[in-house]
């Protein structure tokens, strides 16, 4: 196989849950194939270099293997080589999130009927 559509590449290589949320990444531009904007049908070759946004970050990767099988995480993960800048960007991210939890704690407790009142008189709500 010398080609396969990025949907289902990014389906097989576990960037998203299912092949329709990969087709949908690709349709509101979160996915770049070789720094071009790419539809769901662009097909993916080996050496091909893609920038993926999703839930867990921006992934800057190499394809090394292609794939159109979903398969074990571990071996998803030979799909593909991120670039170490993307790796310390993300890992970067993550701390920066991990230390604004310290400053937005989660309560104790549910807000009782005066907290809420409370809360929606802050916010302007009636």
């Amino acid at each position: 196989m010398s080609n396969v559509r990025i949907d289902k590449w990014l389906w097989a290589a576990r960037f998203f849950k299912t092949r329709a949320l990969a087709s949908k990444a690709c349709d509101l531009g979160r996915i770049l194939s070789n720094n071009i904007t790419a539809k769901p049908a662009r097909e993916v070759r080996l050496g091909d270099s893609l920038t993926v946004r999703n839930e867990a970050g921006e992934f800057r990767i190499e394809v090394l293997v292609l794939s159109e099988m979903r398969g074990p995480a571990a071996v998803a993960q030979t799909l593909y080589r991120e670039t170490e800048e993307s790796k310390a960007a993300r890992l970067k991210l993550a701390a920066e999130r991990k230390a604004m939890q310290q400053f937005a704690p989660i309560p104790e407790r549910r807000p009782t009927k005066r907290d809420r009142r409370l809360i929606h008189k802050f916010r302007g709500e009636n």
